[in-house]
């Protein structure tokens, strides 16, 4: 699998992040590195406590890294998710718990993915 084969699996686009980053290699790892980002991690556990502004805060950094690595389907479902959870109320609406399935759906995709692509690079 090339680089260019997982950002097909992963619903990305290597034509964006290429002119972005100067070179594959950099590229490769910047993609390795997303696996050790723990913003998922922490949207997942502040949902879960119903703490919106941290679950805010980790979806728009979450948005943010898929955004420089054109991470598109990813990308996508978590600008959906920033958005349900940027008004300023004290809870989390109930379509927020949606939006986080799709979210963690296409997680799971792309590290996926990436971890597919390391083993056989």
């Amino acid at each position: 699998m090339t680089i260019e084969e997982c950002y097909q699996e992963l619903g990305g686009n290597y034509a964006d992040v290429s002119a972005r980053l100067p070179s594959a290699r950099m590229i490769e790892k910047f993609v390795s590195k997303f696996l050790e980002d723990e913003s998922f991690e922490t949207l997942c556990m502040q949902m879960k406590a119903g703490n919106r502004e941290e679950a805010f805060r980790s979806a728009h950094t979450l948005k943010g890294v898929c955004a420089n690595l054109s991470f598109t389907r990813l990308l996508e479902s978590a600008s959906r998710l920033t958005e349900e959870l940027r008004p300023e109320t004290d809870a989390i609406a109930d379509t927020a718990f949606a939006l986080l399935q799709q979210v963690e759906n296409d997680y799971r995709t792309t590290t996926a993915a990436i971890r597919r692509y390391l083993d056989r690079a």
